[in-house]
């Protein structure tokens, strides 16, 4: 069995279920992002462009620590969400919406290439899409708060670079798995289709 397994996605995709489905059914220790509050965040709402490097590099600090930890596991393991991700998505996101300087977004990448170099990859990537139409049904079914007010635009924007993203991966093997319409949780069909493509990729 592969030694460490990434599941990256946008929101919605099924990655906390997957991950999930993973640790139950093959033992593997699962990593999840830091719970720890962003001292940035709330100047970071305040004012965006102030104070987007600044929230950024924070998650860029913590989720390296995730990364080292999940290194040093003697057992198989998974990570939900990557560290890059954090850069990828949601600090390039900042960028291309002018809420983070060029100054800032080439010094900010300067340092994640450096982290990613230094870090190993995943043995292979759990890419998981799903159409925009899923995202927001899945957004609602679940009622967390936080989520229900997130645009359009913004999910659109994500959607597309994670596109963008699993299109250009090249760090290790990546399995692109559309959960659109798989509901692995409670369809016997399609749970049986994501065993076979999982255990395929992971060597089990």
């Amino acid at each position: 069995m592969k030694k460490y397994v990434a599941v990256a996605g946008t929101i919605g995709a099924g990655k906390t279920s997957l991950v999930a489905w993973l640790v139950k059914n093959y033992g593997l220790v699962p990593f999840y992002e830091p719970n720890d509050e962003n001292p940035y965040l709330k100047d970071f709402y305040g004012d965006m462009n102030t104070w987007a490097f600044h929230s950024q590099s924070f998650f860029l600090a913590h989720k390296l620590e995730l990364h080292q930890s999940l290194e040093a596991a003697d057992r198989p393991a998974v990570i939900d969400r990557t560290i890059y991700e954090d850069a990828e998505i949601f600090a390039k996101n900042l960028y291309r919406q002018k809420l983070m300087s060029k100054r800032d977004w080439d010094t900010y990448e300067h340092l994640y290439k450096g982290i990613r170099r230094a870090l190993r990859p995943p043995d292979v990537l759990l890419a998981l899409e799903c159409s925009l139409a899923t995202t927001k049904k899945r957004i609602k079914q679940r009622g967390r708060a936080m989520e229900q007010s997130i645009p359009d635009a913004y999910l659109r924007r994500l959607h597309g670079l994670y596109t963008e993203w699993f299109d250009s991966y090249d760090l290790s093997p990546i399995v692109r798995i559309d959960t659109t319409k798989l509901n692995y949780f409670e369809n016997l069909v399609d749970l049986i289709e994501v065993r076979r493509i999982v255990e395929e990729a992971i060597g089990k």
